[in-house]
Order: structure tokens, then sequence, then C-alpha cells
């Protein structure tokens, strides 16, 4: 589903939020991604990457789940965000995550964050 960058961000669901933290536009993923829920986080994902320059961090710290599906939403969004001139980020601190980035060869493209920037844990 793509939205109006004027639109604003979807509707909060059970897997996805969008807010603002400084100048990054934060896509908290939850529960689980998967198949049956990607299409949820897509939503936020393309309402963020919709503008330009989008600067996009993708919080996974509370995600119990995440597999192909969800790595599927995260390349199409990134890609979107550098075709706009922007960049989109991951946290998640879960060994789980890095795991998978890494086996997808995907930890160089999505070197997770510990943490949003400028929060101090």
């Amino acid at each position: 589903m793509t939205r109006d960058s004027g639109a604003g961000p979807p509707a909060a669901n059970p897997y996805a939020r969008t807010y603002r933290h400084g100048p990054f536009t934060v896509v908290e993923a939850a529960d689980e991604i998967d198949m049956a829920t990607a299409a949820s986080l897509a939503e936020h994902l393309d309402a963020a990457t919709a503008g330009q320059e989008p600067d996009v961090l993708v919080d996974l710290r509370t995600v119990a789940f995440f597999d192909g599906s969800g790595l599927r939403v995260l390349c199409r969004a990134d890609s979107r965000a550098r075709e706009r001139g922007g960049r989109l980020r991951v946290v998640s601190a879960s060994p789980r995550i890095r795991r998978l980035l890494h086996a997808a060869g995907l930890l160089g493209r999505f070197p997770p964050l510990p943490d949003l920037p400028g929060r101090r844990g």
C-alpha cells in the first residue's frame, strides 16, 4: 500500500507503529513479522519512505519472530529510501536478528544499531 507523503503515517496496528524521534522516522515492529503480518509492517515502511530524503529507523527490539517475509519488506523499503536520497537502518540488539541478517547476506546492508540514536541506555 503506497500512501502520499502528505497523508501522514498509517494507523498503528498490532505489528507496527510509526513515530518521530528527532530527525528520524521510526517504524517500530512488534510481535511476529512473517508472511501473514509483513504487509502490516510494509504499510508503515511505504509511508515512511514516501518523501524525499527519508531517514528511517526500523526498530525490531520487541519483535519475537522475524523471517524472510520481513527481510523482503526491509529490502524493498531500503531501496525506496535510497532512490529518494535517504537511508533506512535497523535497530536491534538481538543475536537472533543479527544471525538472520548474516545468514541472508544482509548484515552489511543492515548493520544493526543497538538503540535509537540519541538515547542513553
